[in-house]
């Protein structure tokens, strides 16, 4: 979803679709966010416990926060190159990561 939500914001940058209108910036976003959902919706269906998969809605959401997390980490430093990794993101990140832990620890 990255590049659906934040990917145009680098089309100028990038000199392409510099002349579409929003209508079509939005047609083009849903086109690649169906590619993701593709995989998305499966992946939630195969790892929920109701389907015999091993999680939870709870963990499931999880999943795919720190997923996105770390995807939309990866692009805004490395592929669009517009931001810089502050000491207080990170500290964000390690309090997801706890999330994470209390989320998934059996108590």
């Amino acid at each position: 979803m990255t590049f659906a939500w934040y990917g145009h914001l680098q089309f100028k940058k990038w000199n392409i679709f510099q002349d579409t209108s929003l209508i079509g910036i939005i047609l083009i976003s849903w086109f690649i966010a169906l590619f993701e959902y593709l995989f998305q919706v499966p992946g939630n269906r195969i790892g929920h416990e109701s389907m015999g998969g091993p999680f939870n809605l709870f963990q499931l959401k999880m999943l795919q926060e720190v997923i996105t997390l770390v995807v939309f980490t990866v692009c805004t430093v490395f592929i669009f190159k517009t931001d810089k990794l502050q000491w207080n993101y990170l500290v964000g990140f390690f309090f997801m990561i706890l999330a994470v832990f209390f989320v998934f620890k059996k108590w």
